[in-house]
């Protein structure tokens, strides 16, 4: 077996016991209604893989602006669009919390306003790289737009849903900095975490032959 495969089926076999621990061995939360805490395990963790693909996609335009490779404006596009799918997936899974915890699917929260703004912001960036036929140019004008969308990045995530009062629950770090979750919930959690990452650099890679390959056919039909 060659270690890609290997790779493959190690992730499957991964996700597949954070699933099953994240509805069997994970103990049921106090203060949250029926199983809703149980999204947790799945909503915090693609919140953090689109985080992580908007500034792989930062780096990689800021690497085109130094370089001029093609390649780095392929990564660029390949990870903001799986960056924009997380922050989706994030979306849906606080959304469907929402709507058990407090009655509806939409409550304007702060931290729902903020992603929305992210989700704006990064389908603007693709909708950039469509209105512009000069490949040269396109990826140029792009990189830049992918360096100052992340600058957005923090004070969404991070600083604007803190500025307000909100309804999204802090269930893992409190205002006085320590963890409240239950250690086998954090255990899954850290577990889902790694194996989200892992997802998404699998998926990465598959963008990023996809990409070069459509780019490379747009080429060919100019």
């Amino acid at each position: 077996m060659r270690l890609n495969d290997a790779l493959k089926w190690g992730l499957l076999v991964w996700m597949a016991v954070v699933i099953w621990a994240a509805f069997q061995w994970a103990p049921s939360a106090v203060g949250f209604q029926g199983e809703s805490a149980r999204i947790v395990f799945f909503h915090v963790p693609t919140a953090w893989v689109a985080t992580l693909a908007f500034l792989v996609s930062c780096v990689a335009s800021i690497l085109y602006l130094w370089r001029r490779d093609p390649m780095n404006d392929v990564r660029a596009a390949s990870s903001a669009a799986l960056g924009l799918l997380f922050a989706l997936l994030a979306t849906v899974t606080g959304s469907i919390f929402a709507r058990i915890m407090w009655g509806s699917y939409w409550n304007w929260d702060p931290r729902e306003t903020s992603i929305t703004f992210l989700l704006l912001i990064y389908a603007a960036y693709f909708a950039l790289r469509a209105a512009v036929a000069d490949p040269e140019r396109r990826a140029t004008l792009a990189a830049v737009y992918a360096i100052l969308a992340f600058v957005t990045v923090p004070f969404l995530v991070f600083v604007v849903p803190r500025i307000w009062w909100s309804l999204h629950p802090d269930t893992i770090i409190n205002k006085q900095g320590t963890i409240k979750m239950d250690s086998r919930m954090f255990q899954v959690l850290m577990g889902s975490l790694i194996g989200f990452t892992g997802l998404f650099v699998w998926l990465y890679t598959i963008e990023c032959r996809i990409e070069r390959i459509r780019q490379r056919r747009q080429q060919e039909l100019l």
